[in-house]
């Protein structure tokens, strides 16, 4: 019985980690953890546009990520969302100030 606290927060936590980020649109899922789609996500935007990429974690252990579009920057960026989905990963892009969509085609390579 005491044990039922720590259940009921950890189930809260989980929900509120799940659910997707407002202004962010679907990309798709992967079965892959988050960082390992969140690095794959930064190699291709780097390898393509030959800039830095910023990543931010947003949770612990890399459970959840922001990767930036390159020339993009913390915190307000066009950014590929990356949030545990289950045993994989959701992902979504949130457009940010002078940065197109067409970044989320890019994103489905890694899914």
């Amino acid at each position: 019985m005491k044990y039922l606290p720590l259940i009921a927060f950890t189930v809260a936590i989980s929900a509120c980690a799940a659910q997707p980020p407002a202004g962010v649109q679907s990309v798709g899922q992967s079965q892959q953890p988050p960082k390992a789609v969140a690095q794959c996500i930064a190699q291709k935007w780097a390898d393509g546009s030959q800039q830095q990429v910023v990543s931010q974690d947003t949770m612990a252990n890399d459970q959840a990520m922001d990767v930036y579009v390159p020339g993009q920057q913390p915190p307000g960026g066009a950014a590929a969302v990356v949030r545990p989905n289950g045993s994989g990963s959701w992902v979504g892009f949130r457009s940010g100030s002078g940065a197109g969509s067409d970044a989320s085609g890019s994103i489905t390579g890694c899914l």
